[in-house]
């Protein structure tokens, strides 16, 4: 300031034209340092902010648990909570939310009524995927051979309602936060694949927001860990409710670093599963199992050590960019065990064709990771391939995110070995991973690339 009043007071003595140079200059002087404040706003607008939330969906009482098609059984004892857990992502005017709910899958009809109580958030850009557990309330409302349906309809619009209200939640805490993004494998006895037990894809993808401001400065927001596995280590005929190895998994993380924990699911079809194997057997043999809470905690407690081992070697990203976009998708209905669900289902399956479902694509770009959406259980060649044309060396699949339409097989492998006569009956068809693979790539290639690591 003081420089400024000297030069106007000497600009008073000088000739005409030494005047015109000076006010020249100051003019040229007054648009940086208007530039520079424009600059620095937009800056500071376009600084990452992240929110976090929760709510417990346990039921009171207990309601029966589904594990698949067929009626529900019933329980006598829960062991730990249900929950749905949310995190908003926001830079300027680009904000999503990524949504996990403990359950066997969530459909878009019920996600689309979520979506509508949402506030401030474009209804497109609001993933929500299920953990998987078997032992949780059946919310496709399956249809027995008489059409009956079992599902409580009280219960999943009360859980309809807490989604929103934690995404709503979420929203309000955004903070300005700095993140880790974290792949690596997961070491331990964790998961296998049923059919062929090396056949799975060991990598667990970790996405850590961390408060850069406020009394929490430094410490977790959120640590979000996507990893392909079957939480179904209690199974739907136990007599338990329960989020199963997830359960243990959220605990372990919140207690050591603090935050909220979320789980998305991977391309874990055909069947990736926890690892209970008690004793490795020959084909035909039976197999003993610990399918028991102990070794839900154990699964699920090593799930989270190793997550944090991950993201902890990860840099940290001050100001990472991010990107959100969605497209349709449409697939036949090939199955007649599926189009009797979809049609007998109380939920009223609706819209487009006869015999075609649609559903919602997502891509995100989060710093260096490049998230797609999977709208069912992709089996793991599936995964592999998608991942590997994916623009990022830190790929992600959010696996049953959006819709939960059954297996997805590559249609060389649909019906092709006995093996895949379960997973092929309770598929859509055999063009569905087909038409995803085509159509998740495509949308690869019209997409910003993610920032480098």
């Amino acid at each position: 300031m003081k420089f400024l009043l000297s030069h106007l007071i000497r600009f008073k003595q000088k000739p005409a034209s030494l005047k015109t140079e000076f006010l020249f200059h100051f003019s040229a002087l007054a648009f940086l340092g208007f530039f520079f404040f424009m600059v620095t706003g937009v800056i500071q607008a376009q600084n990452l902010r992240v929110g976090a939330a929760l709510r417990i969906i346990t039921p009171n009482p207990l309601l029966p648990v589904s594990g698949g098609i067929g009626v529900p059984h019933p329980v006598t004892e829960k062991r730990g909570d249900l929950f749905v857990r949310a995190m908003v992502f926001e830079q300027g005017t680009q904000r999503f939310a990524i949504v996990n709910i403990d359950n066997l899958g969530w459909t878009s009809i019920l996600g689309n009524r979520s979506r509508a109580l949402i506030k401030g958030i474009l209804p497109e850009n609001i993933l929500i995927g299920a953990t998987h557990t078997h032992s949780a309330p059946d919310a496709y409302g399956f249809p027995d051979a008489s059409g009956k349906s079992y599902a409580d309809l009280a219960y999943l619009d009360w859980c309809v309602q807490q989604i929103a209200d934690a995404v709503n939640e979420a929203t309000t805490t955004l903070q300005p936060a700095t993140l880790k993004v974290g792949m690596g494998e997961a070491k331990g006895k964790i998961a296998y694949n049923y059919y062929a037990p090396a056949l799975y894809d060991p990598r667990c993808g970790v996405i850590q927001a961390i408060a850069s401001s406020g009394p929490r400065m430094g410490k977790p927001i959120a640590t979000l860990v996507n990893y392909a596995v079957h939480p179904e280590v209690l199974g739907n005929s136990r007599g338990i409710l329960s989020p199963d190895m997830i359960g243990p998994m959220y605990q372990k993380i919140e207690e050591t670093i603090g935050g909220i924990a979320l789980f998305m699911n991977g391309a874990q079809g055909g069947m990736i599963t926890a690892d209970t194997r008690l004793t490795y057997v020959k084909e035909g043999q039976q197999q003993k199992e610990a399918n028991n809470w102990e070794e839900c905690i154990r699964i699920g407690e090593l799930l989270a050590t190793e997550a944090m081992r991950i993201v902890s070697e990860a840099p940290v990203l001050k100001n990472p960019t991010i990107y959100c976009t969605s497209r349709k998708l449409e697939f036949p209905i090939d199955s007649e065990i599926m189009r009797y669900i979809l049609k007998k289902s109380p939920l009223k399956f609706v819209g487009g064709k006869e015999n075609f479902v649609t559903t919602q694509l997502n891509l995100l770009n989060i710093g260096p990771a490049q998230i797609l959406t999977v709208p069912g259980e992709a089996l793991p060649n599936v995964g592999y391939y998608v991942k590997r044309n994916m623009n990022t060396k830190m790929p992600f699949l959010f696996g049953l995110t959006n819709d939960a339409f059954g297996y997805m097989l590559a249609k060389v492998d649909f019906n092709s070995f006995k093996r895949y006569e379960y997973v092929s009956q309770t598929s859509l068809g055999e063009m569905t991973a087909e038409i995803y693979m085509e159509q998740a790539l495509k949308l690869v290639k019209e997409s910003p690339k993610p920032q480098d690591p």
